[in-house]
Protein backbone atom coordinates (compact mmCIF):
# COMPACT_ATOMS: atom_id res chain seq x y z
CA UNK A 1 0.00 0.00 0.00
CA UNK A 2 1.58 3.46 -0.84
CA UNK A 3 0.26 6.74 0.60
CA UNK A 4 -1.25 9.56 -1.42
CA UNK A 5 0.20 13.23 -1.48
CA UNK A 6 -2.84 15.61 -0.31
CA UNK A 7 -2.54 19.02 -1.28
CA UNK A 8 -5.28 21.59 0.61
CA UNK A 9 -6.16 25.20 -0.29
CA UNK A 10 -9.29 25.46 1.87
CA UNK A 11 -11.73 28.57 2.91
CA UNK A 12 -14.66 27.81 4.86
CA UNK A 13 -16.74 30.24 5.88
CA UNK A 14 -19.59 28.77 8.56
CA UNK A 15 -21.30 32.17 10.37
CA UNK A 16 -18.89 34.16 12.33
CA UNK A 17 -16.39 31.45 12.26
CA UNK A 18 -13.33 31.64 8.95
CA UNK A 19 -11.32 28.48 7.99
CA UNK A 20 -8.40 29.22 6.17
CA UNK A 21 -5.53 27.44 5.37
CA UNK A 22 -3.09 25.96 2.89
CA UNK A 23 -0.44 23.28 2.73
CA UNK A 24 0.87 20.02 1.41
CA UNK A 25 1.14 16.61 1.88
CA UNK A 26 3.86 13.95 0.66
CA UNK A 27 2.77 10.40 -0.01
CA UNK A 28 3.00 8.48 3.93
CA UNK A 29 3.22 11.59 5.61
CA UNK A 30 1.86 11.69 8.53
CA UNK A 31 0.99 15.44 9.56
CA UNK A 32 0.17 16.67 12.92
CA UNK A 33 -2.63 19.65 13.22
CA UNK A 34 -2.98 21.32 16.57
CA UNK A 35 -4.77 24.05 18.04
CA UNK A 36 -7.07 24.68 20.86
CA UNK A 37 -10.77 24.50 21.19
CA UNK A 38 -12.58 25.95 18.46
CA UNK A 39 -9.18 26.41 16.56
CA UNK A 40 -11.02 24.52 13.10
CA UNK A 41 -9.24 21.27 13.35
CA UNK A 42 -12.16 18.99 12.89
CA UNK A 43 -13.91 21.73 10.44
CA UNK A 44 -10.48 20.81 8.46
CA UNK A 45 -10.61 17.24 8.50
CA UNK A 46 -14.52 17.62 8.00
CA UNK A 47 -13.27 19.55 4.26
CA UNK A 48 -10.70 17.13 3.61
CA UNK A 49 -13.22 14.11 3.70
CA UNK A 50 -15.52 15.28 1.94
CA UNK A 51 -18.30 15.75 5.16
CA UNK A 52 -17.69 20.07 5.59
CA UNK A 53 -18.78 22.12 1.98
CA UNK A 54 -15.66 24.82 0.76
CA UNK A 55 -16.51 28.06 0.18
CA UNK A 56 -13.82 28.16 -1.67
CA UNK A 57 -10.73 26.85 -2.53
CA UNK A 58 -9.55 23.44 -3.78
CA UNK A 59 -8.87 19.64 -2.50
CA UNK A 60 -6.35 17.63 -4.20
CA UNK A 61 -5.69 13.48 -3.69
CA UNK A 62 -2.94 12.40 -5.45
CA UNK A 63 -3.46 15.35 -7.44
CA UNK A 64 -6.85 14.90 -8.44
CA UNK A 65 -9.49 17.44 -7.59
CA UNK A 66 -11.58 15.95 -4.87
CA UNK A 67 -13.36 19.13 -3.84
CA UNK A 68 -13.18 22.98 -5.90
CA UNK A 69 -15.52 26.47 -5.28
CA UNK A 70 -16.74 28.45 -6.16
CA UNK A 71 -16.59 27.74 -9.85
CA UNK A 72 -16.10 25.55 -11.26
CA UNK A 73 -18.01 23.75 -8.63
CA UNK A 74 -16.84 20.10 -8.15
CA UNK A 75 -17.26 17.48 -4.84
CA UNK A 76 -16.68 13.81 -5.17
CA UNK A 77 -18.45 12.30 -2.34
CA UNK A 78 -17.09 11.13 1.21
CA UNK A 79 -17.39 7.36 -0.25
CA UNK A 80 -15.70 8.01 -3.43
CA UNK A 81 -12.81 10.22 -2.72
CA UNK A 82 -10.37 7.36 -0.99
CA UNK A 83 -10.08 9.41 2.08
CA UNK A 84 -11.20 7.88 5.91
CA UNK A 85 -12.07 9.80 8.76
CA UNK A 86 -11.46 8.21 12.64
CA UNK A 87 -12.58 10.54 15.92
CA UNK A 88 -13.37 10.01 19.24
CA UNK A 89 -16.51 7.40 19.04
CA UNK A 90 -15.30 4.77 16.60
CA UNK A 91 -18.44 4.43 15.20
CA UNK A 92 -18.60 0.31 15.01
CA UNK A 93 -21.58 -1.36 13.45
CA UNK A 94 -23.52 -2.41 16.48
CA UNK A 95 -25.22 -5.51 15.28
CA UNK A 96 -22.13 -6.95 13.22
CA UNK A 97 -18.82 -8.54 15.07
CA UNK A 98 -15.67 -7.45 15.46
CA UNK A 99 -14.89 -9.27 12.42
CA UNK A 100 -17.68 -8.31 10.22
CA UNK A 101 -17.27 -4.74 10.88
CA UNK A 102 -13.85 -5.00 9.52
CA UNK A 103 -15.11 -6.97 6.05
CA UNK A 104 -18.14 -4.79 5.71
CA UNK A 105 -15.96 -1.55 3.56
CA UNK A 106 -14.37 -5.02 1.35
CA UNK A 107 -17.63 -6.42 0.56
CA UNK A 108 -19.23 -2.68 0.09
CA UNK A 109 -16.50 -2.51 -2.88
CA UNK A 110 -17.16 -5.70 -4.29
CA UNK A 111 -14.42 -7.60 -2.41
CA UNK A 112 -15.41 -11.44 -2.75
CA UNK A 113 -16.07 -13.09 0.35
CA UNK A 114 -13.41 -15.46 0.79
CA UNK A 115 -10.41 -12.33 0.33
CA UNK A 116 -12.49 -10.40 2.26
CA UNK A 117 -12.53 -12.49 5.69
CA UNK A 118 -8.75 -13.41 4.89
CA UNK A 119 -8.29 -9.73 4.84
CA UNK A 120 -10.16 -9.54 8.28
CA UNK A 121 -8.26 -11.84 9.96
CA UNK A 122 -5.35 -11.00 9.38
CA UNK A 123 -6.13 -7.25 10.47
CA UNK A 124 -7.50 -8.43 13.61
CA UNK A 125 -4.49 -9.91 14.19
CA UNK A 126 -2.65 -7.32 13.54
CA UNK A 127 -4.29 -4.82 15.82
CA UNK A 128 -4.10 -7.44 18.97
CA UNK A 129 -7.43 -8.82 18.39
CA UNK A 130 -6.67 -12.23 16.71
CA UNK A 131 -9.30 -14.70 18.80
CA UNK A 132 -12.16 -11.89 19.10
CA UNK A 133 -13.41 -11.47 15.85
CA UNK A 134 -16.70 -13.20 16.90
CA UNK A 135 -17.11 -10.38 19.92
CA UNK A 136 -19.63 -7.70 18.88
CA UNK A 137 -18.32 -3.97 19.86
CA UNK A 138 -20.48 -4.39 23.27
CA UNK A 139 -18.16 -7.29 24.27
CA UNK A 140 -15.05 -5.19 23.65
CA UNK A 141 -13.50 -2.55 26.07
CA UNK A 142 -13.25 0.94 24.79
CA UNK A 143 -9.42 0.36 23.49
CA UNK A 144 -10.31 -2.75 22.00
CA UNK A 145 -13.23 -0.85 19.82
CA UNK A 146 -10.70 1.42 18.77
CA UNK A 147 -8.15 -1.08 17.53
CA UNK A 148 -11.43 -2.97 15.24
CA UNK A 149 -11.99 1.14 14.07
CA UNK A 150 -8.06 1.32 13.20
CA UNK A 151 -8.55 -1.98 11.01
CA UNK A 152 -11.49 -1.44 9.16
CA UNK A 153 -10.17 2.13 8.30
CA UNK A 154 -6.81 0.79 6.77
CA UNK A 155 -8.10 -2.86 5.45
CA UNK A 156 -10.15 -0.74 2.23
CA UNK A 157 -6.44 0.73 1.82
CA UNK A 158 -7.35 4.41 1.96
CA UNK A 159 -5.33 7.11 0.09
CA UNK A 160 -5.06 8.93 3.31
CA UNK A 161 -6.67 8.58 6.86
CA UNK A 162 -7.80 11.13 9.11
CA UNK A 163 -7.59 10.76 12.88
CA UNK A 164 -9.68 13.77 14.82
CA UNK A 165 -8.04 12.79 18.45
CA UNK A 166 -8.85 9.13 18.18
CA UNK A 167 -7.14 9.24 21.77
CA UNK A 168 -8.91 11.37 23.87
CA UNK A 169 -11.63 8.84 25.45
CA UNK A 170 -9.21 6.32 26.77
CA UNK A 171 -7.33 6.29 29.63
CA UNK A 172 -3.40 7.02 29.46
CA UNK A 173 -2.05 2.88 29.09
CA UNK A 174 -4.52 2.24 26.90
CA UNK A 175 -3.99 5.70 24.54
CA UNK A 176 -0.10 4.95 24.66
CA UNK A 177 -0.99 1.33 23.40
CA UNK A 178 -2.96 2.78 20.59
CA UNK A 179 -0.83 5.64 19.78
CA UNK A 180 2.17 3.04 19.25
CA UNK A 181 -0.29 0.51 16.93
CA UNK A 182 -0.88 3.82 14.83
CA UNK A 183 2.33 4.33 14.10
CA UNK A 184 2.96 0.90 13.52
CA UNK A 185 0.41 0.23 11.00
CA UNK A 186 0.99 3.78 9.03
CA UNK A 187 4.63 3.12 9.04
CA UNK A 188 4.19 -0.04 7.30
CA UNK A 189 1.82 0.56 5.16
CA UNK A 190 2.88 3.76 4.38
CA UNK A 191 -0.23 5.29 4.62
CA UNK A 192 -0.85 9.52 4.50
CA UNK A 193 -2.36 10.29 7.35
CA UNK A 194 -3.33 13.37 9.42
CA UNK A 195 -3.79 13.89 13.16
CA UNK A 196 -5.69 16.39 14.82
CA UNK A 197 -4.53 15.92 18.73
CA UNK A 198 -4.34 18.16 21.61
CA UNK A 199 -1.48 15.76 22.76
CA UNK A 200 2.00 17.20 22.17
CA UNK A 201 2.79 12.93 22.87
CA UNK A 202 0.49 12.66 19.23
CA UNK A 203 2.81 14.82 17.26
CA UNK A 204 6.29 13.75 18.43
CA UNK A 205 5.10 9.75 18.07
CA UNK A 206 3.28 10.02 15.05
CA UNK A 207 4.28 12.98 13.02
CA UNK A 208 7.04 14.30 11.19
CA UNK A 209 5.49 17.66 10.53
CA UNK A 210 3.14 19.99 12.82
CA UNK A 211 1.00 22.28 11.59
CA UNK A 212 -0.71 24.84 14.29
CA UNK A 213 -4.34 26.24 14.06
CA UNK A 214 -4.91 29.06 16.03
CA UNK A 215 -9.01 30.94 15.31
CA UNK A 216 -8.95 29.39 11.71
CA UNK A 217 -5.46 30.31 10.51
CA UNK A 218 -2.12 28.50 10.43
CA UNK A 219 0.33 30.59 12.54
CA UNK A 220 2.80 27.73 12.72
CA UNK A 221 3.97 24.57 10.54
CA UNK A 222 6.97 23.03 9.93
CA UNK A 223 9.19 20.01 11.42
CA UNK A 224 7.95 18.62 15.00
CA UNK A 225 10.69 19.43 16.53
CA UNK A 226 11.66 23.05 15.21
CA UNK A 227 8.13 24.22 15.86
CA UNK A 228 8.40 22.72 19.46
CA UNK A 229 11.71 24.34 20.23
CA UNK A 230 10.88 27.65 18.88
CA UNK A 231 7.37 28.07 19.15
CA UNK A 232 5.58 31.22 17.44
CA UNK A 233 2.46 31.67 20.02
CA UNK A 234 1.99 31.08 23.55
CA UNK A 235 -0.17 28.56 22.61
CA UNK A 236 2.35 26.25 20.69
CA UNK A 237 4.61 27.13 23.57
CA UNK A 238 2.11 25.69 25.96
CA UNK A 239 2.18 22.84 23.93
CA UNK A 240 5.78 22.00 24.05
CA UNK A 241 5.89 22.57 27.81
CA UNK A 242 7.45 26.15 27.70
CA UNK A 243 7.12 29.48 28.40
CA UNK A 244 6.66 32.12 25.72
CA UNK A 245 6.73 35.96 26.65
CA UNK A 246 6.70 38.71 24.49
CA UNK A 247 8.23 41.85 24.84
CA UNK A 248 10.53 44.36 23.29
CA UNK A 249 14.67 44.58 23.25
CA UNK A 250 16.99 47.94 22.77
CA UNK A 251 20.25 48.68 24.43
CA UNK A 252 21.36 45.12 25.08
CA UNK A 253 18.18 45.03 27.40
CA UNK A 254 14.77 42.66 26.67
CA UNK A 255 11.89 43.59 28.44
CA UNK A 256 7.85 42.53 29.36
CA UNK A 257 6.29 44.38 32.20
CA UNK A 258 8.37 43.57 34.90
CA UNK A 259 10.84 40.75 33.58
CA UNK A 260 14.27 42.24 32.42
CA UNK A 261 17.09 39.93 30.80
CA UNK A 262 19.82 40.37 28.88
CA UNK A 263 19.48 40.39 24.72
CA UNK A 264 21.89 40.37 21.59
CA UNK A 265 18.97 41.53 19.56
CA UNK A 266 16.63 44.69 19.21
CA UNK A 267 13.56 44.97 18.51
CA UNK A 268 10.19 43.02 19.22
CA UNK A 269 10.79 39.76 20.37
CA UNK A 270 10.02 36.95 22.64
CA UNK A 271 11.43 35.01 25.49
CA UNK A 272 11.05 30.90 25.87
CA UNK A 273 12.27 29.47 28.75
CA UNK A 274 10.84 26.54 30.62
CA UNK A 275 8.90 26.36 33.50
CA UNK A 276 11.34 24.26 35.63
CA UNK A 277 13.61 27.17 34.77
CA UNK A 278 11.82 29.63 37.18
CA UNK A 279 12.03 29.78 41.10
CA UNK A 280 9.61 31.43 43.48
CA UNK A 281 9.75 32.65 46.74
CA UNK A 282 7.17 34.34 48.79
CA UNK A 283 7.53 38.26 50.19
CA UNK A 284 6.82 39.90 52.99
CA UNK A 285 3.01 41.50 52.36
CA UNK A 286 -0.34 40.06 51.49
CA UNK A 287 -1.37 41.81 48.59
CA UNK A 288 0.07 43.50 45.50
CA UNK A 289 -0.04 47.02 46.67
CA UNK A 290 2.10 45.98 49.75
CA UNK A 291 4.06 43.97 48.24
CA UNK A 292 5.08 46.85 45.74
CA UNK A 293 5.79 49.03 49.34
CA UNK A 294 8.17 46.33 50.22
CA UNK A 295 10.16 46.00 47.07
CA UNK A 296 9.94 49.98 45.58
CA UNK A 297 13.78 49.17 44.35
CA UNK A 298 14.94 47.88 41.27
CA UNK A 299 15.15 44.03 41.15
CA UNK A 300 17.42 43.46 38.76
CA UNK A 301 17.77 41.16 35.38
CA UNK A 302 15.85 37.87 35.96
CA UNK A 303 14.23 38.47 39.49
CA UNK A 304 10.68 40.16 39.16
CA UNK A 305 7.37 40.37 41.23
CA UNK A 306 4.27 38.95 39.44
CA UNK A 307 1.10 37.91 41.33
CA UNK A 308 -0.62 34.24 41.13
CA UNK A 309 -3.61 33.92 39.04
CA UNK A 310 -4.01 30.36 39.35
CA UNK A 311 -2.85 26.51 40.01
CA UNK A 312 -2.92 23.23 38.19
CA UNK A 313 -2.17 19.84 38.75
CA UNK A 314 0.70 18.12 37.03
CA UNK A 315 2.05 14.77 37.41
CA UNK A 316 5.35 16.15 39.39
CA UNK A 317 3.76 18.61 41.31
CA UNK A 318 1.98 21.74 40.65
CA UNK A 319 1.85 24.30 37.85
CA UNK A 320 1.44 27.91 39.13
CA UNK A 321 0.24 30.82 36.67
CA UNK A 322 1.45 34.18 37.56
CA UNK A 323 0.71 37.47 35.61
CA UNK A 324 2.53 40.60 35.07
CA UNK A 325 4.12 39.22 32.37
CA UNK A 326 2.25 35.54 32.18
CA UNK A 327 4.44 33.30 33.12
CA UNK A 328 4.30 29.47 34.35
CA UNK A 329 6.19 27.91 37.18
CA UNK A 330 6.76 24.70 38.33
CA UNK A 331 7.00 23.53 41.51
CA UNK A 332 6.78 20.24 43.96
CA UNK A 333 3.79 20.07 46.02
CA UNK A 334 5.30 20.21 49.10
CA UNK A 335 6.80 23.23 48.08
CA UNK A 336 3.41 24.97 47.18
CA UNK A 337 2.06 24.22 50.21
CA UNK A 338 5.32 25.39 52.57
CA UNK A 339 4.75 28.99 50.71
CA UNK A 340 1.26 28.46 50.71
CA UNK A 341 0.29 29.42 47.17
CA UNK A 342 -3.43 30.95 46.62
CA UNK A 343 -4.95 33.42 43.70
CA UNK A 344 -4.13 36.78 43.91
CA UNK A 345 -1.08 35.95 46.14
CA UNK A 346 2.21 38.21 45.52
CA UNK A 347 5.52 36.22 44.76
CA UNK A 348 8.90 37.07 43.73
CA UNK A 349 10.34 35.03 40.48
CA UNK A 350 13.50 34.40 39.66
CA UNK A 351 14.49 32.64 36.26
CA UNK A 352 17.60 31.25 35.04
CA UNK A 353 19.61 33.26 32.73
CA UNK A 354 21.14 30.57 30.79
CA UNK A 355 17.78 28.45 30.15
CA UNK A 356 16.35 31.85 28.70
CA UNK A 357 16.30 32.03 24.47
CA UNK A 358 15.68 35.50 23.08
CA UNK A 359 14.20 34.91 19.66
CA UNK A 360 12.56 37.70 16.88
CA UNK A 361 8.94 37.89 17.06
Amino acid sequence: MTGTALQVEALVQRGAFRLDATFRIEAGETLAVMGPSGAGKSTLLGVIAGLVPLTSGTIRVAERVVDAAPTPRTHVSAAQRGVVLLGQDPHLFPHLSAHDNITFGPRARGVERRAADADADEWLWRVGLAGLGARHPAQLSGGQQQRVAIARALVTKPAAVLLDEPLTSLDAETAGDIRALIREQLTSTGTTAIVATHDAVDAVSLASRLVVLEGGIITQWGPVRHVLAEPATRFAAAVAGLNRVDGHAADGEWVSGELRVEASVAGDAAAIFPPSAVHIDGVDASTWTGALRLDSAPTGRGVWLARVVRLEPTPAGIRVRTTDPDVAVDVTADRAAELGLTNGMPVRLRVDAAAVRIVRA
